[in-house]
């Protein structure tokens, strides 16, 4: 039927879609790869900024000894940008992981039309629908896989975990703080990568989601293709408009010709010789009923019209209007010229005339 969504989608619908933001994206993949991010890059984070810590911590006994407002600004200004430079490559990463993410899954397309309020976003019946469909089902197993795929790994490291504690009763307490939070850095990133796989899983639905929800019926194809590329009718018309000027503005042109090849109906070629401006010019041609009107006009305007079918042929098949005449036809051009040229210096130039008759085929 001609209403089911069969057809895969133009490249003009996908860009509207982009632009109204309504292609749905995984945000799992953004969210695990930037904890999985983080734990490699916090560790370093938190050690370089104990180490600027340290540095201006070294400094507070003078602010103390030398209570100067200009000193405790000076030394509050150094820890906000100490702090900003240790927090900085962490926020970084994380702002290029996520971005990342988003060009894996299509690109970035920010639309501000999200940002426009929208009455209909209050009507409760879309969001009950959405509640009670399929996208809400996959969100609810989505929630259970997680939280059992996470319950999973939780369960195991701390099954490892418990033992090596009990056990470093007699670490000191640097060593044994180190040993948690290698663990927990562990179970984060264990967390993450199995958070990772889920999300590949995610945008595999998202994606078939997607795919599904841009389908086209065959037709919107057809009226998308008649927006983008014009109606054919009204195309035509403009063509026949634009024939029918560029015919008119042609046959202004035969007045001014010196001779018209013909042959004998059915082609007309008018020709004009200007020293001034090289070889002869093809000032207009055509068949059929165009040639009919060019001979009529050329009648009109006392051009003498010569018969010459292997000419007359060539012309209209190798010569654009308003072009030069090719090489290989100055000989048979000028033997037709000085023909008329003969015929203007007797007075006899207006009308039909066959001096090559003997060479038609």
């Amino acid at each position: 039927m001609s209403g089911e969504r069969t057809e895969k989608p133009t490249a003009q619908r996908r860009r509207q879609v982009r632009r109204d933001g309504r292609l749905s994206r995984s945000t799992e993949i953004g969210t695990w790869a930037a904890m999985l991010a983080a734990t490699w890059l916090l560790p370093v984070s938190l050690r370089s900024a104990a180490a600027r810590a340290g540095d201006l911590l070294v400094r507070v006994p003078e602010v103390v000894r030398s209570p100067e407002p200009g000193l405790a600004l000076r030394l509050l200004r150094e820890a906000v940008l100490a702090g900003a430079l240790a927090a900085a490559p962490l926020c970084l990463a994380l702002m290029a992981v996520g971005m990342a993410a988003a060009v894996a899954q299509g690109g970035l397309h920010p639309s501000l039309k999200l940002l426009a309020p929208k009455f209909s976003r209050l009507n409760p019946v879309p969001g009950i629908k959405r509640m009670a469909g399929p996208h809400a089902l996959w969100e609810l197993v989505k929630a259970l896989v997680k939280t059992a795929t996470l319950g999973a790994v939780l369960y195991s490291s701390v099954r490892g975990l418990v033992p090596a504690l009990i056990g470093s009763g007699s670490l000191p307490l640097g060593e044994l703080l180190g040993l948690a939070g290698a663990a927990v850095a562990q179970l984060a990133r264990t967390a993450a990568l199995a958070g990772l796989v889920m999300a590949g899983v995610d945008f595999a639905v998202v994606y078939r989601r997607n795919a599904k929800a841009l389908r086209m019926t065959k037709h919107e194809v057809k009226e998308e293709n008649r927006r983008s590329e014009g109606d054919p009718h009204v195309k035509s018309a403009i063509r026949s408009r634009q024939l029918a000027t560029a015919r008119r503005r042609m046959m202004s042109d035969v007045p001014k010709a010196d001779v018209v090849v013909v042959n004998p109906t059915h082609v007309a070629t008018a020709l004009r010789y200007d020293p001034a401006r090289g070889a002869p010019r093809v000032v207009a041609k055509g068949a059929g009923v165009v040639a009919t009107k060019i001979r009529e006009v050329a009648t009109a305007h006392r051009i003498p019209l010569v018969q010459d079918v292997p000419l007359a042929r060539a012309l209209y098949a190798g010569c654009e209007v308003g072009a030069e005449i090719p090489p290989d036809l100055y000989a048979a051009v000028a033997r037709v010229l000085a023909f008329v040229l003969g015929l203007k210096a007797r007075g006899s130039a207006a009308g039909l005339h066959r001096p090559f008759a003997g060479a038609a085929r």
